[in-house]
């Protein structure tokens, strides 16, 4: 059936479109789930044929979702999942959730995105809305998803609805989570911003601000995570300073926090993680060459933030070195492989680097986390082990990585002999070894 705006409209307005979702992933599995509890069908879509069967199963493997709400809308036909995208010939709207990631270049590598837009256009009807929300360069969905798309002759604005709504995923935040986080649009034409705003205003409790391309709302979303990259840049680099001192960069920070206004605290770490923070400001960098245009700032955050594992083991060294004890053959214990607390996620963990030099310097480590109960480290898989008061004691140095709330930090405090913690996450408990912090 052909549709022009108003009927699409009305079709979001009623409950009464199909929606598909590709890639279900930790943005669009969330996503899927949020349609179908809004009362839409929703059909989801992805590669690997292992999520489908999961999917389908009601079995969950996303932290984000509720394990028994995923079993009761697959139950009820509300969300059926496959590796057949000619099953996109069935949906009213599709929202593109796939990944960006950066080839060996530090480029942005949109071979997802691109495959996916080939998928799509293969079965493009009259009167369907795209919405691309895989974090990428400005110009993305205008100068890569666009061209493919009207390959089939269809038109943009006309025959069919385009337009970019970043994703804003914070996995392991306990207050905002897909439904109630405000959501950003930004389509081709006016037409398509009003169509694909339609639908997440039916889905969504958070509000929907549009903007007036896709260009703005590709470039608000790397904003914000180069916001954030280069502020905790700043945080490790005054924690590197601070070390050379003598001085506690965390009483400082919460110190400047006590102003209530003019400052926002961040905090240090071994390092960046995850698939955003550490990866989306190299595609402005990448898309500003085309400019003429050097992003001197980013890059020298990224430097920053890519350093922090180097010195972590830096300080490993001194840490031991104090207690006339070499790293080679130390027993050390790493606390969290996740890249941030109370996930199972260790996508671009900092802790892989720390690993790396740890093993390069002949250390006999062991990883600990409650959430993840193996992980792959340069082609095998690392089963993790307890945190028992046997492994802590059987430890030269207890490194914590990750603050994990679901840890014993009374244990560790108790039976440690000397604690390196990178994340302030023992402040108050009592410690009867040696303490340090970053």
């Amino acid at each position: 059936m052909t549709l022009n705006a108003d009927q699409l409209i009305d079709l979001f307005n009623t409950k009464n479109a199909v929606i598909g979702v590709v890639g279900l992933g930790y943005v669009g599995l969330p996503l899927a789930v949020e349609k179908v509890k809004a009362g839409y069908k929703v059909i989801g879509f992805d590669v690997q044929e292992k999520r489908t069967n999961m999917v389908n199963k009601g079995v969950n493997y996303i932290g984000d979702v509720v394990s028994e709400e995923l079993e009761i809308i697959v139950s009820s036909g509300g969300l059926v999942a496959t590796t057949d995208y000619s099953r996109i010939s069935e949906v009213n709207a599709v929202t593109i959730c796939v990944p960006t990631p950066l080839d060996t270049y530090q480029q942005p590598d949109t071979s997802y995105v691109e495959s996916s837009a080939r998928e799509i256009a293969k079965y493009l009807h009259k009167g369907m809305l795209v919405v691309l929300e895989s974090t990428t360069y400005p110009g993305t969905t205008a100068e890569v998803v666009k061209p493919i798309l009207e390959e089939t002759g269809l038109i943009c604005g006309v025959d069919f609805f385009l337009a970019y709504s970043p994703e804003r995923v914070d996995p392991g935040n306990k207050f905002f989570k897909t439904k109630n986080t405000p959501k950003v649009i930004g389509g081709i034409t006016p037409s398509c911003t009003l169509v694909a705003s339609t639908m997440y205003r039916n889905v969504l409790d958070g509000e929907v601000h549009e903007v007036s391309s896709p260009a703005v709302a590709e470039m608000e979303k790397i904003l914000e995570n180069t916001f954030r990259n280069i502020n905790i840049a700043l945080a490790n680099e005054m924690a590197i300073l601070c070390n050379k001192m003598g001085i506690d960069v965390w009483e400082v920070i919460d110190a400047a926090a006590s102003k209530p206004y003019g400052f926002m605290p961040f905090y240090p770490g071994p390092g960046l993680g995850g698939h955003c923070i550490p990866i989306d400001p190299y595609y402005l960098t990448w898309k500003a060459r085309e400019f003429n245009y050097h992003t001197r700032l980013i890059e020298v955050a990224g430097e920053i933030n890519n350093s922090m594992p180097d010195f972590v083991i830096d300080r490993c060294m001194q840490i031991l070195n104090s207690e006339k004890k070499p790293l080679n053959g130390s027993r050390v214990l790493i606390m969290g492989i996740a890249y941030k607390r109370d996930i199972d996620d260790y996508r671009e963990s900092p802790v892989i680097p720390i690993i790396n030099q740890l093993e390069e310097c002949g250390a006999i480590w062991q990883v600990t986390d409650p959430h993840v109960e193996q992980f792959n480290w340069n082609g095998k898989v690392v089963e993790t082990v307890s945190l028992t008061e046997k492994t802590i004691i059987g430890s030269d140095l207890i490194l914590i990585t990750t603050d994990h709330s679901a840890f014993d930090y009374t244990l560790v405090g108790n039976k440690a002999q000397i604690i390196f913690d990178t994340r302030n996450s023992m402040k108050g408990c009592p410690v009867t070894g040696k303490y340090y912090r970053l």
